[in-house]
């Protein structure tokens, strides 16, 4: 018997989103068929898009710390394939691109991985196909997952890791200039 694949309901907001794509193209069709399926679910979200391209892969999380630091986006859908070839470069596009995504998640960055990993074409064009399993839609769906939690349990913080922003530490459970001890 066949397991049957579960899917969240669909994020809902009571405030616009905005979220950017960001596509390493190399394989032009698989790109444009997941950069079509993220879009469809932003846009049934009533959220909107930016896009930019990449060269690689590599440079997915890159674009996205940049964006991060330099503009106002709520989340981040990754996008891009890679297909394993006849060398070792497969294995590090694959770990170093996922590390680089998840290092920003840890920071607390809204972002859906969608960077297939694949063993060949074949593969690639099923989790690209907009009639089935199209996994840029399913990266659009986590990173807006992502947005709706973060507006829940609060507003979004700059800081980096355990450094909060100069005006938001607490002293013994207290702000700074009201301590509780």
């Amino acid at each position: 018997m066949a397991e049957k694949e579960y899917s969240l309901p669909r994020a809902d907001f009571d405030k616009p989103v905005k979220l950017l794509i960001v596509v390493a193209p190399f394989y032009r069709d698989i790109a444009d068929n997941l950069i079509a399926g993220a879009k469809a679910e932003i846009e049934a979200t009533g959220g909107t898009w930016d896009l930019v391209e990449v060269p690689g892969a590599l440079e997915v999380p890159t674009a996205i710390g940049i964006a991060e630091r330099m503009s106002n986006f709520d989340g981040y859908v990754a996008l891009g394939c890679v297909i394993r070839g006849e060398t070792t470069h497969y294995e590090t596009v694959c770990n170093d691109s996922s590390r680089g995504i998840t290092l920003l998640g840890l920071q607390g960055l809204c972002i859906g991985n969608g960077i297939l990993t694949v063993e060949n074409r074949d593969q690639a064009e099923v989790r690209a196909d907009p009639n089935r399993m199209n996994k840029g839609a399913g990266a659009a769906a986590a990173a807006l997952q992502l947005v709706a939690l973060t507006r829940k349990w609060g507003a979004s913080r700059k800081g980096v890791g355990f450094l909060p922003e100069a005006e938001e530490y607490k002293l013994a459970g207290g702000l700074k200039d009201n301590p509780k001890a």
